[in-house]
């Protein structure tokens, strides 16, 4: 079975222990996902059936929204309530005060990310060195933060949603806002993802691929013998001729093309769209 479909994982079990749910749910073995949320974190989760797991770099998946409660003054390596240390007593703030620091991070953000990311240095994950002890640096990133908006102020508890660009950390955020109020402590104690670009949960709907891709549509004019059997496709029978990574609507399938240096070639032959 060929599907494409956003799940709804919830907090307390990781990407792929969920997957291998779903598996069961829809008796089908080859499935994949896209953008690991972690344990903590629930949310929107774009799902693959059989062919369709090749797609996922071809959706049109940013920016992200998040939505996250910060509690301030609870101090963990997790930046979340995995790994709790100590929690700092605080007078609350000014509401104007936490709108003025949320509404801060919009634009573009240099930041460290955290120790307990999927970040791999030399080969390992960030997560598998912190958890054993051992110090390493990571090197800052850059993230876009397209949008703030703060939820909720119930002291000590921030929520806010971000919508961010492809690989921001929420939790950096989250730490972000505390030191920004002069404090030296912030962790998460809740993390949403509400969608991945135009992908939303809704109930686990079958999506339209032909309405899911960030990669324009081209339109071959040659036999469609060649797509069928996937031969070689001459760049004049393409309608747009300049390079770049483009799909062909087939009717019951599509395909995926790339054009360099005046040749084509298959991204992905035919994919059938149920």
């Amino acid at each position: 079975m060929n599907r494409l479909f956003v799940a709804y994982k919830p907090s307390g079990i990781g990407s792929n222990l969920f997957l291998s749910k779903l598996k069961r749910k829809y008796n089908n073995k080859k499935a994949g996902f896209s953008g690991t949320l972690d344990p903590f974190a629930k949310g929107a989760l774009i799902i693959g059936f059989g062919s369709h797991t090749k797609l996922f770099r071809f959706l049109n998946k940013t920016p992200k929204t998040y939505r996250a409660t910060l509690w301030l003054g609870a101090k963990s390596d997790s930046l979340d309530t995995e790994m709790i240390e100590h929690v700092e007593i605080l007078k609350e703030f000014p509401h104007a005060k936490i709108q003025e620091v949320v509404k801060s991070l919009e634009g573009e953000l240099e930041y460290e990310p955290p120790i307990f990311s999927a970040k791999k240095i030399d080969g390992q994950r960030a997560y598998d060195l912190a958890r054993a002890g051992k110090e390493f640096t990571l090197n800052k990133i850059n993230s876009t933060i397209y949008e703030t908006k703060l939820l909720n102020y119930s002291h000590p508890f921030v929520t806010f949603e971000a919508t961010v660009s492809e690989g921001t950390y929420i939790r950096s955020l989250g730490l972000i806002i505390a030191k920004r109020l002069s404090l030296a402590c912030g962790s998460l104690s809740a993390l949403e993802r509400l969608n991945e670009g135009q992908f939303f949960y809704e109930d686990e709907k079958a999506l339209d691929i032909k309405k899911s891709l960030n990669i324009p549509l081209n339109r071959y004019l040659g036999n469609s013998e060649n797509i069928k059997y996937g031969r070689v496709i001459a760049l004049e029978d393409l309608e747009i001729q300049k390079d770049g990574c483009y799909w062909l609507d087939n009717g019951d399938n599509i395909s995926v093309i790339n054009i360099q240096d005046n040749e084509v070639k298959y991204e992905l032959g035919r994919i059938y769209t149920c």
